[in-house]
Parts: structure tokens; C-alpha cells; sequence
């Protein structure tokens, strides 16, 4: 029979990107205690990586512990974007139900589709949080009717269907059960109640885990960690049993194979720190050290009666691209690491804590086919590794194809689009271009309009640039995984070709003048360039091969124009995303610390052009 622990608490908070996941748990941490009097906390105290403190979103799950009156509360914060679902997946198998978000204006987004689903199929109660009830522009009463479509839509029963809402503003720490609170709209000092309405109903809602007294230890490893002194550290989430330090226990790994271990250390969370436990109770999340090559699945169990737990399953890659040393004529100026086994180490060791990730063997011996959900999930970590010290020659992402029944399938995206109305006939040729299909259409009566596509994921790679500058930087674009659909066919998403020098040289601006005319340059005067890199885009179809480096021959002649001023446009400078977006199936991105340059596979010009006769004849790619 199993007993809950009602002094303990396990919740995860799911949403879209950018719907107040992490501000409402800076919130939660605040108003209970964890930070002292007067102490200084940056906003978004969660977001501890540099990367996600620049992009703004949460890259990696991460746990925090408060407590309200007698019970713990284990909060994990998930990421919002779709490219790293794993993170979400795996957050889910640590709690015992969610919190989901939905933004007050802008509702149920796709990654909201995404999260819900997985909560529903792990058979997690949700209660609802409508965030951002202060915006000028809510829709309350229209948001919590799209949810309950949500719901349905995803075949919830009926103890899922009946769900609580709390109407909440987490910038300013406040909640309600009551959308017309005037408390939740007024500025000035923090309400009495604060969180309390959110904390009681997470109470009341969300179950207490559940063991059985008699059943030995069973903890399932979620999360990887690591620490300069003890090593490698596993987050686990303890089923039944007690974890005890320097006790003996079963470690079954995902081979299959079981070995007696001890584990060295135990910490559980208290706030934002992790302090020494000496034992670690059934329903706790808790993190251990002394096993240097546990991965992420694995279970600890008792030695006497070992009973491993189901392998978790995480949904698979749908996009790849080719990451191997670099080859350019540059290569060694910016990185100290060059060699293509330091890079086959950086990326086994990505895999072991990043279960959404694979990495496959090419047809080179320097170069592997890394897979994973999206090009933000690979280009965060091709720039983890630039930062690091890398040299690369990244490729441009491809969609992951399987067989079904015989045919090639490719995996289809579900993308909502929030744009002014003027630009609604723009994005659906844009869109139509791909051989996306207009599911849905909703104007809200504020000018904006909403639209839904299922769109093949390989016409969504490099669109987004396009998309901001059809829409002059006002559309919202969102999209996640939908399924897998037999091939579309040919898709031809760019209409530019690219301007490539035709040898080693220093850029000059007397060239670069009359170049500017064919286009827009990607580098100013002054730059290393090489034969076979891509210093603009054409403004026509096809390739160009042109010489940067010429040089303004001079005479002791005057000339009669020589007062006159020629201006120079400035380059347009291409990030790391940027630049994966741009580049076309017969080019590369040369990567290293300092630069991004964008470049073709083949550098050679002569091979270039004996190879260009390939025609594109639409046919499915072998999987």
C-alpha cells in the first residue's frame, strides 16, 4: 500500500518561451525566505549559464527547494522553447505535477501544445497560471477558453479537464484566484498575500508523493551536474527507499549490467544552494556523488533486491548538421582546439548529459553528424564549444528523415504566426512557398491576427530571417515538432545566390565599392579572406566568383573626380544563428572563437564548377 509524504512537494513549471517561467519562480524564491534581508539578486536568478542570460530563455532544467509553513516544495523550471524538449521530458519524470503558464495576450502558443501534452500522457495534474494578468492588452476570459480547447484538443479526461486557475503576476509577485482583483493591477508595495493564493492551490492540487514502506530503494537518475572537487554529480529522484550515505547499493546501468557501489556524498536542495544530507528520503529529489560514469536513465536500487525502473524515452532528433575540425586556410588563428579527437571528446562528453542529442559517424574521419531538435538547440552548442576554445566547420542543418512503410517521411512542424494585418497575404505566400497548409485563422479585433501551419521542418531552416524582415521586425513566429508526413518534394526556400572570393587575399575598399553593387557584403576593408569564402549574398540567383583584394592602381595623375566622396555601406554582420540560417546545401560555416565566416564546402574554384552541373531533381533522400 502506498503512504504519501504530505510534508513534500514536487512541481514543475511548464510553458511557452517568454511566459514568465523563471520570474515566477525568482518570485516564489523571494517571498519565502531564501534570499536574506537587503541582499542584491539579479532578476532571473535561474538562468545561471551565460548563453541563457543573453538570449533570454532557459536552456537547462534546473531545480530550487522553498518552503511555506510545513511543506517543501521542489520547483523545476523547464525550458520554453521547443529545441530542448528533452529538458522538459526529463523534468517531468521528477515531479508529481505541473504548473502551466499561459501568458494573459497571448494564450496557448506551440510549445504550450507541447509541454501539456507530455503532462497529460505522464498522467500529471495541471493547474493553471494566466500570467501577465497586468498587460494592457489581455484577453482573460478568451485565454482560459483557448486552455480548455487546449485540453480537449489533446483528449484530456475528465479529472485532467477539471483543472484550477490562478490568475497571477509574477513580475511584481502577485496572485489571485479572482481575474478582476484590483491588487494584481496596482503598483506600490507588495500585497499582503502576495503568492499565497498560488502556494495554497499548488498545495491543495498537486498530490504529495507516494511510496510504498515495504519496497526496496529505488532512484531514478534525471539530471547530470558536475563539481571541480567531487566529480561528476547525478540528480535523482528517489521512488521508494531511502538513499543513505556510504551505504551499498545496486547501480543498474542502461546495459543492463548491475554493480555494488557507494555513494560518497548526498545534498538536497534548500533554496538555490544544495546542502549535505546523510540520507535522502522516498519523493525527494536529491543529488549524489562517487559514481564518475553514471548517465542519465540509470537506476539505484537496493543490493540486496535490485529492481531497476523503465528506461525514460525522449522523443527523436528531427534535425542534424555535420560538425567536424576546421579546414579553412585560416584555421589555428583564433582556437587552442584544433584536432579532430578533442572535438569527438567534446562531443561524447555533450551526450551524457544531453539526452535530446546524438552523434553519429560521416563519411569523414574529422567530421560527425550531430542530431537534436532544433538549429537553437545545435547552434547553443556549437557556440558553447567556440567559447571553449573550438575550431569548427559546422554544415547546414537537415531534417532527420525515416522510413514508413516503405516511403521516405519528414517531420512536419505545427507554426503559429502573430502578425499585423497588413502582412497576412506576405506570410502565407512565404509560407506557401514551403508547402505549408493554413490550419487555422483567428483575428483577435486589436489589428493583429493569428495563423497556424503544418509546415515541412525543412522549409521552417533559414526562414525566420526572412520572416522578420517580410514582417519589418513586428511578427511573432513560433513552432514544435507535429509529426511525420511522406516527403513533400522539392523545396526552394532562397532566391539569392552568394558572392565568393576567388582568392587569399586582404580585402580593399576600392573593391569592395564597386562589389556593393551586386549586393550586400558580409565583410568590410581590411579582412583575411580565401578562396571559396562567401564574402556577401547576390542579389541574383546563383554564385558569383569575384576578387576582393584588388587593389586602386596609383598614378602622379589628378584625377578630375578625385574631390568627390564615395561612401562605403557598412557590412552586415552575421551571427552564429544568422549565419546557419543563410548558408545553402553546398556551403559552410567556418566557426572559431574570435569569427564567424561563412564559406564553401569545396574551396577550390576549378572543382566547384566541374561539380555545379548536379541537377535538383526533387526526388526523397535515402534515410
Amino acid at each position: 500500500m502506498l503512504t504519501p509524504r504530505p510534508d513534500l512537494r514536487n512541481v514543475a513549471i511548464v510553458a511557452h518561451v517568454d511566459h514568465g517561467k523563471t520570474t515566477l519562480v525568482d518570485a516564489m524564491l523571494r517571498q519565502t525566505g531564501v534570499f536574506r534581508v537587503h541582499q542584491e539578486v539579479t532578476d532571473r536568478v535561474m538562468d545561471s549559464m551565460d548563453l541563457e542570460r543573453e538570449k533570454g530563455i532557459t536552456i537547462l532544467a534546473k531545480n530550487a527547494a522553498v518552503t511555506v509553513g510545513d511543506v517543501k516544495i521542489n520547483i523545476v523550471d523547464t525550458p520554453g522553447h521547443a529545441d530542448f524538449g528533452g529538458e522538459v521530458e526529463r523534468g517531468l519524470t521528477m515531479v508529481d505535477g505541473v504548473l502551466l503558464l499561459v501568458d494573459a495576450s497571448e494564450g496557448p502558443l506551440p510549445q504550450t501544445r507541447f509541454v501539456l501534452r507530455k503532462a497529460l500522457e505522464a498522467r500529471l495534474p495541471v493547474v493553471v497560471v494566466v500570467n501577465k494578468i497586468d498587460r494592457a492588452d489581455a484577453r482573460i476570459v478568451e485565454v482560459v477558453h483557448e486552455v480548455e480547447e487546449l485540453f480537449l484538443d489533446l483528449d484530456a479526461d475528465e479529472d485532467q479537464i477539471d483543472f484550477p486557475i490562478v490568475y497571477c503576476n509574477a513580475r511584481t509577485g502577485r496572485s489571485s484566484l479572482d481575474p478582476d482583483d484590483p491588487a494584481l493591477r496596482e503598483g506600490g508595495p507588495m500585497s499582503a498575500d502576495g503568492l499565497g493564493p498560488l502556494f495554497e492551490v499548488l498545495c491543495a492540487h498537486i498530490p504529495p508523493p507516494h511510496h510504498d514502506p515495504d519496497h526496496p530503494l529505488q532512484a531514478l537518475v534525471t539530471n547530470l551536474d558536475a563539481s571541480p572537487y567531487l566529480g561528476r554529480l547525478a540528480l535523482c529522484r528517489v521512488r521508494h527507499g531511502m538513499l543513505v550515505r556510504n551505504q551499498p547499493i545496486a547501480w543498474c546501468r542502461t546495459d543492463g549490467s548491475t554493480t555494488t557501489v557507494r555513494i560518497s556524498e548526498l545534498f538536497v536542495a534548500q533554496g538555490l544552494e544544495r546542502v549535505p544530507a546523510t540520507e535522502i528520503g522516498p519523493g525527494e529529489i536529491g543529488v549524489i556523488a562517487g559514481l564518475d560514469e553514471v548517465t542519465i536513465g540509470e537506476t539505484l536500487t537496493s543490493a540486496d533486491d535490485p529492481r531497476p525502473l523503465p528506461v525514460m524515452h525522449i522523443d527523436d532528433p528531427s534535425l542534424s548538421m555535420t560538425i567536424g575540425i576546421n579546414t579553412s586556410p585560416l584555421s589555428g588563428r583564433g582556437g587552442d582546439k584544433l584536432t579532430a579527437r578533442l572535438v569527438k571528446q567534446r562531443l561524447d562528453a555533450e551526450m551524457v548529459g544531453n539526452v535530446s542529442l546524438r552523434v553519429l559517424p560521416s563519411d569523414r574521419p574529422d567530421a560527425w553528424e550531430v542530431q537534436g531538435r532544433g538549429e537553437l538547440q545545435l547552434a547553443v552548442l556549437v557556440e558553447t564549444m567556440r567559447r571553449e576554445g573550438f575550431e569548427l566547420t559546422v554544415g547546414k542543418p537537415e531534417v532527420v528523415t525515416r522510413v514508413v512503410d516503405g516511403s521516405v517521411h519528414e517531420p512536419v512542424d505545427r507554426v503559429a504566426v502573430d502578425v499585423p494585418e497588413e502582412f497576412l497575404g506576405t506570410v502565407t505566400q512565404l509560407l506557401a512557398v514551403r508547402k505549408g497548409r493554413m490550419e487555422q485563422i483567428v483575428n483577435h479585433g486589436t489589428g493583429w491576427a493569428r495563423m497556424e501551419f503544418l509546415v515541412p521542418a525543412r522549409g521552417l531552416v533559414g526562414f525566420r530571417t526572412e520572416f522578420l524582415t517580410e514582417t519589418r521586425g513586428t511578427g511573432l513566429l513560433h513552432h514544435v515538432f507535429e509529426r511525420y508526413e511522406p516527403w513533400h518534394g522539392e523545396l526552394r526556400t532562397r532566391r539569392t545566390g552568394s558572392l565568393v572570393a576567388d582568392r587569399s587575399g586582404v580585402s580593399t575598399g576600392y573593391t569592395l565599392m564597386s562589389l556593393q553593387e551586386r549586393g550586400e557584403l558580409f565583410v568590410g576593408p581590411g579582412v583575411d579572406t580565401y578562396e571559396g569564402m562567401v564574402i556577401g549574398e547576390n542579389a541574383r540567383p546563383g554564385d558569383m566568383d569575384v576578387n576582393p583584394t584588388k587593389e586602386k592602381k596609383l598614378t602622379n595623375h589628378r584625377a578630375a573626380a578625385a574631390e568627390e566622396l564615395e561612401r562605403l555601406a557598412p557590412p552586415r554582420p552575421m551571427s552564429l544563428e544568422q549565419a546557419l540560417e543563410f548558408i545553402a546545401s553546398d556551403e559552410c560555416v567556418e566557426v572559431t572563437p574570435g569569427h564567424v565566416r561563412i564559406r564553401k564546402v569545396v574551396l577550390d574554384g576549378t572543382q566547384r564548377a566541374r561539380t555545379a552541373k548536379r541537377a535538383s531533381t526533387g526526388a526523397a533522400p535515402v534515410a
